[in-house]
């Protein structure tokens, strides 16, 4: 049963709570915290996305440099600089943007949105968040010849040799409730102590591995990885050594250098809830409550413009 893991305090009223599960593991794999369901299967959704690029790099893709990789993990926002690396991978392997199967979307970044609406623009697979990653897929089957017009099919080879990586990283397998993310690709449920120990994986690889080449490129462009202001970049840019990557419906995940991970998901799926639940965490687990972190660990909620409460774990949850 999941338990009370984030509270919404106004005006000194607990207004709501968000209620979820979470756990922590030591470097080792053991369970240092566990509260609520951490062994029944969740879909990951986007926290998947360092496990699916591992897969990628053992089955030929070769970016051109960190941002590349970065963009292959990423969920973007759309901005330019972000646009410009998702066409630029596509480009040097000879594809397009009209090869992407990901769908249509707008810029989830405000200003970039704004730009695109005000020049006439429109939506385009391009701008959709998991775009890098369906370019490097695409590059993949460019390289191996395999089908281009059907890789986001569970029955493709990329998608068989995903599922499999996915798998060995994690310690779990189990493809039987295998479904279908946002941007239309599979994805695989994993428990959260799975997904934990697969970001242990990830970082704790050999240097040059595609484990820890994962894992530093995320580290070394946060920014790309995520997007101006957002949840990841701010979290991995305030935390040195941190890796994390945030998936849709109240997921996260991510590890610290020395192999600790953790990961959680909150019921109702609401964003607001990862930021300040992340931040609380990374003290809980040993990192230094530096002024930054305190203040991400205790979002402000307004009235009228100013701060009249907070967004903050539940003070007795991780205790």
């Amino acid at each position: 049963m999941s338990v009370e893991l984030v509270e919404v305090v106004r005006s000194g009223f607990r207004e709501c709570v968000h209620r979820g599960s979470l756990v922590v593991l030591d470097p080792a794999g053991a369970t240092r915290l566990a509260l609520g369901e951490v062994n029944t299967p969740i879909y990951p959704r986007s926290s998947n996305k360092p496990l699916q690029a591992v897969a990628l790099l053992r089955n030929g893709f070769a970016p051109a440099d960190p941002r590349e990789l970065a963009i292959a993990t990423a969920s973007h926002e759309g901005e330019p600089e972000h646009v410009a690396v998702v066409l630029n991978l596509l480009r040097r392997r000879n594809l397009s943007e009209h090869d992407l199967l990901c769908p249509p979307d707008l810029p989830a970044n405000e200003a970039a949105r704004a730009r695109v609406l005000t020049s006439g623009g429109h939506a385009r697979r391009v701008f959709m968040n998991c775009s890098g990653k369906h370019a490097a897929m695409l590059a993949v089957c460019a390289e191996r010849g395999w089908p281009l017009d059907t890789y986001t099919d569970p029955s493709h080879p990329l998608q068989h040799e995903i599922l499999a990586t996915i798998a060995e990283l994690s310690g779990e397998d189990d493809e039987s409730e295998v479904g279908i993310d946002g941007c239309g690709l599979p994805i695989v449920p994993l428990s959260l102590t799975a997904l934990a120990r697969a970001f242990t994986t990830l970082i704790t690889a050999a240097p040059g591995s595609p484990e820890r080449a994962v894992a530093d490129a995320a580290r070394d462009q946060p920014w790309l990885l995520s997007g101006t202001g957002r949840d990841d970049a701010v979290l991995m840019s305030t935390v040195p050594g941190l890796l994390c990557k945030a998936g849709a419906d109240g997921v996260h995940a991510g590890a610290l250098p020395d192999g600790t991970a953790f990961a959680f998901k909150i019921d109702d799926g609401h964003e607001r809830a990862r930021l300040p639940l992340t931040a609380a965490l990374l003290h809980r687990i040993g990192v230094e409550r530096t002024e930054e972190l305190a203040d991400l660990a205790s979002r402000p909620v307004l009235g009228g413009g100013v701060r009249v409460g907070t967004i903050r774990a539940v003070p007795d949850a991780m205790r």
